[in-house]
């Protein structure tokens, strides 16, 4: 199991990875044909647009697992340990909920759009496939609360959300460390 989710996880990161690559030099040739060679492909904004929709849905899971996602939970954290757990699996409750409606919502979209089989506008590609990404993100980030509310069942320390209350003051005391050591130099 443990060798699985380390697969997963690197491949959940080649997958952002390769798509931010893409976007990247899809986007810097269409600058390079467009200023030099007064030209560029009309299909390439929308197809960034697509990459950026698929690396963002990816992107929701990884945020996930490495509690990059913001919110606020003052008030959560003046909860005793218990209330703080309770609260963590109602909100994994609702987001898993969350994830559910909407593979189910887009499965109903793919379906229209399988069945009306209507191409993207600018690429040789049916929009069923490239919209694929809905259910699939929703899966992907279903299992990963999943991951996150079963941690909260068992009791385990868990830190779903960034705090940027505390890496605002690390950072600051990790600059004024350095500022300190290069007045003294």
């Amino acid at each position: 199991m443990l060798t699985f989710l380390k697969i997963y996880n690197r491949l959940e990161e080649t997958l952002i990875g390769l798509l931010l690559a893409a976007m990247t030099i899809i986007t810097f040739s269409q600058v390079i044909a467009r200023s030099v060679f007064n030209s560029g492909a009309v299909w390439a904004l929308e197809l960034t647009t697509y990459l950026f929709a698929w690396m963002v849905l990816f992107g929701v899971s990884y945020g996930v697992r490495v509690g990059a996602h913001i919110g606020v939970n003052t008030f959560v954290n003046l909860l005793p340990k218990g209330g703080q757990r309770m609260v963590g699996i109602i909100a994994m409750i609702a987001c898993m909920s969350y994830c559910v409606l909407i593979f189910i919502g887009s499965w109903h979209y793919i379906n229209i759009m399988y069945n009306l089989g209507i191409e993207a506008e600018d690429l040789p590609v049916q929009q069923w496939v490239v919209y694929l990404i809905l259910p699939i993100g929703m899966v992907l980030l279903f299992l990963r609360f999943a991951a996150v509310f079963y941690q909260f069942i068992i009791g385990a320390e868990v830190h779903v959300l960034a705090d940027e209350a505390k890496e605002a003051i690390e950072e600051h005391r990790i600059h004024d460390a350095a500022l300190a050591s290069t007045e003294k130099g």
